[in-house]
Parts: C-alpha cells; structure tokens; sequence
C-alpha cells in the first residue's frame, strides 16, 4: 500500500516510467546502433554482425547472440576507471544477463552460422543502465537484422517482437516503477524483470537490501514492470514501425 506522504526525489507518481527515448543509427558504421535516454541514463547499444560463430558451435547451423557492457569513466559522479586488468564480477554479470535476454529475441535456428555482437556502452549512469542495455539492445538487433531480412538472407520470423526490460522496487515500504540512482541507492529491495511483448518472463533478479519482502510485495512489483513494460514495448514497436 502507498503512503500518502511518501514522494519521489524527482516528483514522479509510483507507478510512473521516467522519459524514455531512441536515437536510431546513432552511430553510422554499426549494422545496428541506438542511443538510450532513459531519464539521465544514457547507454549506446551497437550491433556487430559477424560472419561464423564460436567453435564450439560451428557445424550446427545455428547462430549465436552475445554482448558486452561498460561504464565509461566518467558516467559516474566519480570517475570510474576502466577495467583493463580484467572484468569486475558486476560487469561479468550484466554482460550474461544482457545476452541472455536478447537470445530469447532471435530465432537462432534460423540466423545461419553468423554472431551477433551487442555491445552497451553507459554514457552517463543514473540508474537502470541494465535494463537500458536489453531495452536498446533489442531496437539494435532489430534494426541490424532489417537489412538481412529485406534481402532474403534470413526469414523475417527470425526476429521476434520486442522484448524490454524494467526495474521495480521498495522504497520506505512502497513499491515503486523505474528507480533512478538515487532511488536504487536506498531502496531495500531491487527487482529487475525482462518480459515478452506478451507478459512472459525471461528473468527476474530480485535482491532485499534492506528489509526482506513478502509475496504479496513481490507481486505488487511484478505487476508495476508488467505496466512499465506494456508502455516500453509500444515505445520501442513505434520507433520500428516508423523506420519501415
């Protein structure tokens, strides 16, 4: 239940999305690019499409789908140094986790013996830059993908419809939509959920932070990143249809 007192920092109602935009082919020599503004975070999703995929698949028929991600040193309040000394186990993670999603996105089956390489660069971080990464990810992908579909290479059916990404969490006992850096930062519970366009889940990672949640807490957020990601995954159909 909402506390009447309660109020976000930057004066958004609990169930609110903070302004979300894309900035298709942002950068021009990527077979797909997009700048994400998503409140103050912005992260450049770029799409490389290379020819053959790991050994371990080759001779299989099938592609492939993997990302990398990186905050660049000054995204940060702080400067953040870059990691050239080997990958932080944060870094690992939201690189898993990204190139997990967007595989559910893509047929591979059907892409012949090619990788598909995202890389999510934060440009500047104010929260959520995960889920900005699968959010933009997939209007990369798909605007990388359109030039093979157009031209046979591949079915369009490869590409499935959008699939986005949103954090939910717990705030001073309310649940709330879409936290920004300085919510997350005190929040006692963190949820991130990757969803279908049709309300399936692909993950859900949920830490307390502060206070354990119940049930009835979990599907209260569950139910807040179903609505943000009606609202994100009509965003992202829009753009597409609109470059057609």
């Amino acid at each position: 239940m909402m506390n009447n007192d309660f109020s976000r920092p930057d004066g958004r109602q609990f169930d609110e999305l903070r302004s979300l935009s894309f900035t298709p082919d942002y950068v021009s020599v990527a077979e797909g690019s997009v700048l994400v503004t998503w409140g103050e975070t912005r992260v450049l999703c770029n799409l490389t499409v290379q020819d053959g995929v790991p050994a371990w698949m080759s001779g299989w028929g099938k592609g492939w789908i993997t990302a990398e991600y990186a905050l660049l040193p000054r995204s940060t309040q702080t400067r953040t140094p870059r990691e050239t000394k080997g990958l932080k186990g944060r870094t690992q993670e939201i690189r898993r986790l990204i190139g997990r999603s967007l595989r559910m996105a893509v047929d591979l089956d059907l892409i012949g013996e090619r990788t598909l390489l995202l890389d999510c660069d934060v440009l500047q971080a104010d929260g959520g830059t995960r889920v900005a990464s699968i959010t933009g990810g997939y209007v990369a992908l798909a605007l990388g993908l359109k030039p093979l579909i157009e031209s046979g290479a591949i079915p369009k059916v490869a590409l499935h419809p959008p699939i986005g990404a949103v954090s939910v969490g717990m705030l001073q006992g309310n649940a709330i939509l879409d936290l920004n850096y300085a919510e997350d930062s005190l929040a006692d519970v963190d949820l991130n959920v990757v969803m279908t366009h049709d309300g399936r889940f692909i993950e859900v990672q949920g830490t307390a932070e502060g206070e354990p949640f119940t049930e009835s807490e979990l599907e209260t957020m569950l139910s807040l990143a179903k609505k943000g990601l009606t609202e994100i995954n009509a965003l992202q159909q829009n753009l597409l249809v609109s470059l057609e």
